[in-house]
């Protein structure tokens, strides 16, 4: 029953999760840390923040980790499946069919709606972290060089700077003493020898040398995984990051009209962007578009998880020593920055364009602080909202 629990858990988010890797960060962090309290706020964040140095689909890798943190190996499968379903097969029909629907102005107006409801969301997930992991003020300047060097500098090689620096300069400014009452368990976790999981790492490492070699393999499904399984490898942060890769592995395969589709839909349904991947492979894949489909979808997702097993179940007892315990306070707070940037950009900016549109969002959060509706409750009612607006 617990990898049912897990499925339909993440089943019900991966119906709703609108906005992107930020705002899917935000959903997670509502429904597991908040409402069901799977993991408290301090192992919740040490899993974004390692998700952050890992290649792959960053929100779907925390999702991962919290089923396996909850059901182990197949917990960590129930929780994936689950998160991805909805946008898979709702990318694969449209792959498939016609999408023309999707321009209907009815139809657009609930997008629109989800839309402001995702700048909610990420909206109360930075202003939950920055409370609990930026208490001091030199966690509150990582938080705030991080934001502003994002906003100007939106790069994924920015991001990945400035996480090392925040790394540093958590080490240097937030290493603290251990009070006396927590030596005895400050030696235990000193005493435990970190064990990384080499077998997943040996496995992932077969995985790349089998694309390498499968690359060049035209017109089969083995090509088919070569290139989504690389995309997969050597991508950071997730999310919109992933385009220029997929173009640049798939876009001989693929028309740069019909990959223009496949990303416009990948952003106006739920689920992660990585998604997409089922899009491109029933295009690629024709003799058989489902099976091109799931290889793709799983080619792209496998390294992360793969890299994800390796430190996962050793992370919690790495993470309490105290150099790297300061470190990832330094990360966690160049986390929030992150998110502050996110949901400047893209999150906020594709969305409020307009004043009405930012009195909703004012009165969405007004209402998830005051009231704390039933998330099912505000999709609802943002997509309503969004598609009468529209229509009148």
């Amino acid at each position: 029953m617990i990898y049912w629990q897990i499925f339909t858990r993440f089943l019900a988010l991966g119906l709703v999760s609108f906005g992107g890797p930020a705002a899917h960060i935000g959903y997670f962090r509502k429904a597991f840390v908040e409402e069901l309290q799977w993991l408290d706020d301090k192992r919740y964040a040490s899993l974004v923040a390692l998700s952050q140095f890992m290649p792959g689909p960053g929100s779907s890798q925390v999702g991962f980790a919290i089923g396996y943190h909850r059901g182990g190996l197949l917990g960590g499968f129930a929780a994936f499946v689950g998160f991805t379903l909805p946008s898979f097969l709702l990318l694969f029909l449209l792959a498939v069919t016609s999408a023309k629907w999707l321009d209907m102005p009815a139809v657009q107006g609930m997008i629109h709606g989800l839309k402001l409801l995702a700048v909610v969301i990420v909206a109360d997930a930075t202003l939950g972290m920055f409370k609990q992991f930026c208490q001091r003020s030199a966690a509150q300047l990582i938080a705030a060089f991080t934001a502003i060097t994002l906003i100007i500098f939106p790069a994924m090689a920015t991001q990945i700077l400035v996480l090392l620096v925040a790394a540093f300069v958590g080490v240097m400014t937030l290493n603290r003493e251990p009070k006396t009452a927590n030596i005895d368990q400050l030696a235990q976790f000193q005493a435990q020898p970190i064990k990384l999981n080499y077998v997943w790492l040996a496995v992932f490492v077969i995985g790349l040398i089998a694309s390498v070699l499968l690359i060049d393999k035209h017109h089969s499904l083995g090509q088919v995984f070569a290139q989504f399984y690389q995309v997969g490898s050597l991508v950071f942060g997730g999310g919109h990051v992933v385009l220029p890769l997929l173009e640049s592995n798939v876009g001989e395969l693929v028309s740069p009209e019909r990959f223009l589709t496949g990303y416009a839909l990948a952003q106006a349904i739920p689920g992660p962007m990585f998604a997409l991947a089922a899009f491109l492979g029933a295009d690629i894949w024709l003799e058989s578009p489902i099976l091109g489909a799931i290889v793709a979808t799983l080619a792209i997702f496998l390294p992360g998880f793969l890299l994800m097993l390796v430190g996962l179940k050793s992370w919690h007892a790495i993470s309490q020593r105290p150099v790297i315990s300061a470190a990832i306070g330094g990360v966690n707070a160049a986390v929030v920055g992150l998110l502050f940037a996110a949901l400047y950009s893209p999150v906020f900016t594709s969305a409020v364009l307009s004043p009405v549109d930012m009195g909703l969002v004012v009165l969405g959060f007004a209402l998830l602080k005051i009231i704390k509706p039933h998330i099912v409750v505000l999709v609802a009612g943002f997509a309503t909202i969004g598609g009468v607006i529209t229509l009148f």
